[in-house]
């Protein structure tokens, strides 16, 4: 019996702080928000953890926990729950990963792609003068900057349609992302 304890023990030991050191270079969790799913995760069936389980179970203090559970719930990796009888907050992970991917994608990915969209189209209209008004050397810097801009803005409409179709749970074409990638990879020589 006890080594059916060492190793499960051993397993979520594992699990947690893999689960930490992917979400430290994730750019969307710290490590310790990581560690505190990936721990309430590998709990069996419904049972929850408090802030001071978790705490003790992780070896930190439960201001920080509760520092970090914060962005977790925010997240909706984690929800807060009742637990008849006691006063104390009790946490859960989420276990619907399909629903959580689909959170992180929308949220944090997803707002990135958009923001160089608008910085590609507010790019794009800074370079709009009159071309008579150019010389002709500054005339083919125009041109140039106008390539990049189309190449980059497409490819990233074609992932950002990419990730909101996955994340309505749609099918989306490849071969939008794949054009873009070539368009991407051809110098402005080669078109």
């Amino acid at each position: 019996m006890a080594d059916e304890t060492n190793v499960t023990d051993r397993a979520r030991a594992i699990f947690v702080d893999g689960i930490g050191a992917a979400a430290a270079t994730s750019g969307v969790l710290n490590q310790l928000q990581g560690r505190i799913f990936a721990l309430l995760y590998l709990q069996d069936g419904d049972r929850s953890l408090s802030l001071e389980e978790i705490a003790a179970e992780l070896q930190q203090s439960k201001s920080n926990v509760s520092i970090q559970i914060r962005g977790l719930v925010e997240w909706h990796l984690v929800r807060r729950v009742t637990v008849p009888g006691s006063r104390k907050d009790h946490y859960q992970a989420a276990t619907d990963l399909w629903r959580v991917m689909q959170e992180i994608l929308e949220r944090r990915f997803r707002w990135n792609l958009r923001q160089v969209l608008a910085t590609v189209a507010e790019t794009r209209r800074a370079t709009q003068a009159p071309s008579r008004a150019l010389r002709a050397a500054e005339r083919e810097r125009v041109a140039f900057l106008e390539s990049r801009l189309a190449m980059m803005g497409a490819f990233f409409a074609a992932v950002d349609a990419g990730i909101g179709a996955f994340t309505q749970g749609k099918s989306f074409e490849p071969e939008a992302v794949q054009n873009a990638l070539r368009l991407v990879s051809r110098t402005p020589r080669e078109k």
